[in-house]
């Protein structure tokens, strides 16, 4: 008898252990689960600035075919057209929207960056002119050097307002959202961010809009970053 209850002791003390470990295995593989999540998660400011990236590689390719036309070389017309509608579509009816709707009147209620948030709101809207003007001229035939020369100018004028503006952004206004939005609307800040691109462009939003940015690298031959490095 007490060699029982003693055998039954040393099978509780050795089974203890093991359903512990049990235990705390899917314990501290949701843990991880948990904060892969965690990590996953983009912030609104964060968000904002990844989307200048690909604004900044259109920027980029708007150069390429400036310089091609001051070279009186050939491109692509639609290289330029297509990399405008993504501009029309992504940046200026999605990327300026978010700002303009969610972020600058925040900034105008507490009375914080106004003349700055002012002046981004008139470069949104003379953006949006100039995109115009280079959706009608890529979507000609280009023949006349008139034409591209007009198609020149407005790809300069593009780039040398949203340069400064994009790092204006990055470096004065993003910084600064943590003064007007307290870490509770951050994070409901980031579900509508969300929920904006998803409701514009399903699934792809940022993630399927850089491959086809790189695409128009590719076609105008400037997708290789090694060959921008001095040599």
């Amino acid at each position: 008898m007490d060699e029982d209850v003693d055998r039954s002791r040393r099978s509780l003390l050795w089974v203890g252990p093991v359903a512990g470990f049990a235990l705390a295995v899917p314990a501290a593989l949701f843990g991880q689960k948990k904060k892969e999540h965690e990590a996953e998660e983009v912030t609104p400011a964060e968000d904002l600035m990844r989307e200048h990236g690909l604004l900044k590689r259109t920027l980029l390719i708007y150069d390429e075919v400036k310089s091609r036309i001051a070279q009186q070389k050939e491109f692509p017309p639609d290289a330029v057209a297509n990399s405008a509608k993504i501009i029309r579509s992504f940046i200026e009816q999605y990327h300026e929207k978010l700002e303009e709707d969610y972020l600058f009147p925040r900034f105008r209620k507490h009375n914080l960056l106004v003349d700055l948030v002012n002046v981004l709101q008139q470069q949104h809207e003379a953006g949006r002119r100039v995109t115009d003007q280079i959706l009608t001229l890529s979507g000609g035939a280009l023949k006349s050097n008139d034409d591209r020369q007009k198609l020149a100018a407005a790809l300069h004028q593009f780039v040398r307002m949203y340069a400064p503006h994009e790092a204006r952004e990055d470096t004065v206004l993003f910084p600064a959202l943590h003064q007007v939005v307290s870490r509770h609307e951050i994070d409901a800040l980031g579900e509508d961010f969300e929920k904006r691109e998803h409701q514009l462009f399903g699934n792809e939003g940022f993630e399927g809009m850089v491959p086809r940015v790189a695409d128009i690298e590719k076609q105008l031959g400037i997708y290789d970053l090694s060959q921008f490095t001095p040599r």
